[in-house]
């Protein structure tokens, strides 16, 4: 599992373009990588239109928005036209990127234990050292403490 301080070892995923993107294609910009249990769940849609919301101030900033979840490339389509999100999702269905960032967590379904994404968000700088992580985040006044910690950087 990476480490803050830790240089984030390069990764390739299918984006929602179709495209391979690796994580090497973005030195010299910031990344906020968060990761998402489901598409068009509530909690995610939420999460999702807030970092849609506030993408030109990011951008801003140096820095790109990219969301990671074991949705397929189909799903995460009809979430971002039902959303108009700006930014790429990943498609982890072999979770290779959420066990390298150690987000997949035992999770209580109704009772029911289930293996899922822990909702979390890193930053990785423009060297592609990771810098900052937030673990079990609660989706309200989240993309307010990321914004704060970018101008901080």
């Amino acid at each position: 599992m990476i480490e803050i301080n830790s240089i984030v070892p390069n990764f390739s995923l299918i984006g929602s373009d179709k495209k391979e993107h690796s994580l090497s294609e973005y030195k010299g910009k910031k990344i906020i990588l968060y990761f998402y249990p489901r598409d068009n769940t509530p909690g995610c849609s939420t999460e999702a239109c807030d970092f849609r919301d506030n993408n030109s101030i990011i951008e801003d900033m140096n820095t790109i928005v990219i969301g990671v979840s074991r949705d397929s490339l189909k799903s995460h389509d009809k979430f971002i036209e039902k959303f108009n999100l700006p930014f790429l999702l990943l498609s982890d269905e072999d979770e290779t990127l959420c066990n390298l960032f150690g987000v997949i967590k035992e999770k209580n379904m109704y009772g029911k234990k289930v293996m899922g994404i822990e909702r979390s968000t890193f930053i990785i700088n423009e060297e592609g050292v990771l810098v900052k992580e937030y673990r079990k985040v609660k989706v309200k006044g989240h993309i307010d403490t990321i914004l704060e910690d970018l101008k901080n950087m």
